[in-house]
């Protein structure tokens, strides 16, 4: 099923997001449009102006996993990350402190 949009609909679609590019203006506009909100995207979309809602976590910061943490670890260290994978299974909020205290301690002793 094909949702059908006049030229005019496109138009205005595009003028209304590309001027507030927000998940409200896509529900404004579906809700104006009577058509869902996957609709409005996938249109917005087709028309290459939609602009993919990205992920932030509470704290403001980009989201990243336990993995991506003990790899960047093992990174700093230059070794192995099959020799600290165990360590993803240590708490989320250790392995940032571990991963910032190394990063620092890196970071002072190329200033020196």
């Amino acid at each position: 099923m094909s949702a059908n949009y006049t030229q005019e609909q496109v138009e205005y679609m595009v003028e209304e997001y590309t001027s507030e590019p927000t998940r409200e203006t896509v529900e404004n506009l579906a809700e104006e449009m009577n058509k869902s909100v996957k609709s409005i995207i996938g249109k917005l979309a087709r028309e290459g102006v939609y602009k993919k809602t990205v992920y932030k976590t509470k704290t403001g910061e980009d989201p990243i996993t336990k993995k991506e943490l003990v790899t960047e670890i093992a990174e700093l260290l230059e070794i192995d990350y099959n020799g600290i994978a165990g360590l993803e299974k240590a708490p989320k909020a250790d392995l940032k402190r571990l991963h910032s205290s190394i990063k620092g301690e890196y970071e002072s002793e190329e200033i020196c």
